[in-house]
């Protein structure tokens, strides 16, 4: 019992960034026809979700102001977006590889009313508290996990689009625009004030922190979202008008992202090598292992919408990275767990 308050007291908001990992990874490798793995890494997701959603019941329960403080914190609140994105990503799971309708709709459910509700939370409290930060130390990629949230269920009604009939194809098509359109908005806001952080203020290696791999994943979010419009075109009028609009913005957030990955790469060679940062598990990693899960998948989703074949080697060599990430992840993660309590 003393080492499960010490964990519920300590639970980063943004643990549920494992459940996005594991469930983009899984899908990654339903795509590319690794069906056994897919299932696998799907019913430990389950696992996953159903422990984390206990976890941060009993925090918020055994200690609300730790709860309730971190969603006012300008560096953790955004963490609790990942609850959003999980929900999206895990109800997309469910759809992918089981066609399960009904299981996905659900969890369609619980991230449309989560989304309103920590959103406007968490940026009400941030415009109105009295006390704030100065940007550099009150903003990082892990602000983007709005991005990823937003667009997580953009994906997800898309998908439920898609297998669905009237009426209401034309509206879950027309709330995943939507929704991809309140993505790229909050993306350019965002980036453009991390960008100016990353540019005109002292940088630590510290400061690293893995959730900035959220720079290319919110990108690549945002290609799978638009690759999946383009591809519901014919089945509504609005997107198919719009078609020309979704194809460039689409490209254009995964030429985007793409851009961002030599240059993460860069600075975390700096991070490790040049500055020494000592390589230890943290569940900030599992912010860094979603996004490459994510580049395989949109690419992959970019190929069919587009149809660009010549791209066909990318989703495979980012599984491959993505799958590698996960795994180290993970292996980090069990020792974390089963490493003994201190006396």
């Amino acid at each position: 019992m003393q080492r499960l308050r010490a964990a519920v007291a300590g639970l980063s908001p943004a643990y549920f960034s494992m459940v996005m990992a594991t469930g983009i990874v899984s899908i990654s490798a339903h795509m590319l026809g690794f069906e056994q793995l897919a299932r696998t890494l799907f019913w430990l997701n389950c696992a996953f979700y159903a422990g984390l959603s206990v976890l941060y019941l009993l925090r918020m329960t055994w200690y609300p102001r730790a709860f309730f403080g971190d969603l006012v914190d300008h560096l953790r609140g955004p963490g609790y977006f990942t609850v959003i994105a999980a929900s999206g990503v895990f109800g997309s799971q469910i759809l992918r590889l089981y066609d399960n309708i009904d299981g996905a709709f659900a969890f369609w459910l619980v991230a449309v009313v989560l989304w309103p509700a920590i959103t406007y939370a968490i940026f009400t409290v941030f415009t109105v508290k009295e006390s704030k930060p100065p940007l550099d130390r009150g903003i990082n990629g892990g602000w983007l996990l709005a991005v990823v949230a937003t667009q997580a269920i953009a994906v997800l009604s898309a998908l439920l689009a898609a297998r669905i009939g009237q009426p209401y194809r034309l509206e879950l098509n027309f709330f995943a625009l939507s929704m991809w359109l309140w993505g790229g908005m909050l993306y350019i806001w965002m980036m453009s004030l991390i960008f100016y952080r990353y540019t005109f203020f002292p940088f630590q290696p510290g400061d690293l922190a893995p959730p900035y791999w959220i720079n290319m994943g919110a990108m690549a979010i945002s290609t799978l979202a638009g690759s999946m419009l383009i591809i519901n075109a014919p089945d509504a009028p609005f997107l198919q008008s719009l078609r020309p609009f979704i194809k460039g913005f689409t490209v254009f957030y995964w030429a985007t992202g793409t851009w961002w990955i030599p240059m993460l790469l860069l600075l975390g060679v700096w991070r490790y090598i040049y500055k020494h940062f000592p390589f230890a598990y943290d569940p900030l990693y599992w912010g860094a292992v979603f996004p490459l899960g994510m580049y395989a998948a949109s690419t992959h989703e970019l190929i069919a919408a587009l149809d660009i074949d010549f791209l066909a080697v990318v989703p495979q060599a980012a599984f491959a990275v993505a799958i590698a990430a996960w795994l180290t992840t993970f292996v980090g993660w069990l020792r974390a767990v089963l490493r003994p309590v201190p006396p």
